[in-house]
């Protein structure tokens, strides 16, 4: 999920990392500020779901991270503001940019999977050699639930298991663009994508 505002960017120079040399200086930030720093040096084990001390470590900040569905918990605080969202942001301003797991996997650049929220204690990680288990892994019933307040944990952790690719992603790997109405649409025609790559799902939104 991103601001409309960092499409144009996006188009010219595919989703880049913070540190790239393409990383977009005026980028709109509508998430929540707390998290993306403690992310930056989160360090998480990719263990391929087996508790232990002696593998490989990445730290969260250096991927750019992926959800396997939509209308996330961090959805819901961009659109409503708090926690340390500067700002709400109108639904019709935040864009769903869509990625095929299968044109990440063919294109060799490096990438990893959680089977929860990337920084709770409780979720695995996971590297390609298990990317053929991944249907199996992730909890769809949890990536696709609907309801997710209330004291069930695993279901809002698991409702946010994540996708990490490493470097910048070219634009032309966006598979499609998912947007609130007919107005959000018609701003992501006017800047040069076509129209059979957007979908209008206000179901995705709160």
């Amino acid at each position: 999920m991103t601001h409309v505002e960092n499409i144009p960017h996006i188009l010219r120079h595919g989703i880049t990392h913070r540190n790239s040399p393409n990383a977009n200086p005026s980028y709109v930030i509508i998430g929540d500020t707390s998290l993306i720093n403690t992310r930056a040096t989160k360090q998480v084990q990719i263990t391929n779901g087996i508790r232990s001390n002696s593998y490989k470590t990445i730290i969260l900040g250096d991927f750019i991270p992926f959800y396997f569905g939509v209308r996330m918990l961090m959805l819901y605080v961009m659109q409503h503001g708090g926690n340390y969202v500067e700002k709400a942001t109108p639904p019709k301003d935040i864009i769903y940019l869509v990625c095929k797991v299968t044109e990440i996997m063919q294109s060799g650049i490096t990438y990893y999977f959680s089977d929860g929220h990337a920084t709770e204690s409780l979720s695995f990680f996971y590297d390609s050699s298990k990317i053929n288990e991944l249907p199996n892994i992730i909890d769809w019933n949890a990536v696709q639930s609907t309801y997710w307040s209330g004291e069930n944990l695993s279901l809002k952790t698991k409702k946010q298991a994540e996708f990490f690719v490493a470097n910048d992603i070219p634009a032309s790997y966006l598979f499609g663009f998912g947007c609130y109405n007919e107005e959000a649409k018609q701003q992501l025609l006017e800047m040069g994508i076509e129209s059979n790559k957007i979908k209008i799902i206000p179901k995705a939104y709160y």
